[in-house]
């Protein structure tokens, strides 16, 4: 997703495959080379299912684009945290944000336009 269009086109099937399958989505950020989000789900599973079916779709679509077909693993396992507590989600929903900061993209937040921050104005 080096592009902005990619990470625009990306953080729009993202966000489809989210309000599809979890029950809230509290914050998200997508990034060049990953994303996260936060979201209160009801089962893993459903959660699980969008994001194969939407990694298997985008992965297959940007190597047939750039010619990699069989050379290019774009995604892997994703992981998932409880948050235990209100400080933990706190941490949690910062640390999503603060993320093109913390990897150099920008030097202030709500200057990364794949992000939620801008909707907690």
């Amino acid at each position: 997703m080096k592009t902005p269009a990619l990470r625009t086109e990306f953080e729009t099937l993202l966000l489809k495959a989210l309000k599809e399958s979890a029950d809230d989505l509290i914050a998200w950020v997508v990034l060049p080379n990953h994303y996260h989000f936060l979201a209160i789900i009801q089962s893993l599973d459903h959660v699980s299912a969008a994001l194969k079916q939407l990694h298997g779709a985008t992965s297959r679509a940007w190597n047939l684009e750039d010619n990699l077909t069989g050379k290019r693993r774009v995604w892997y396992k994703f992981a998932d945290t409880y948050i235990r507590n209100e400080r933990h989600l706190h941490v949690a929903f910062n640390y999503i944000h603060y993320n093109p900061v913390k990897h150099g993209y920008v030097n202030d937040p709500y200057e990364w336009y794949w992000s939620s921050l801008s909707l907690y104005l």
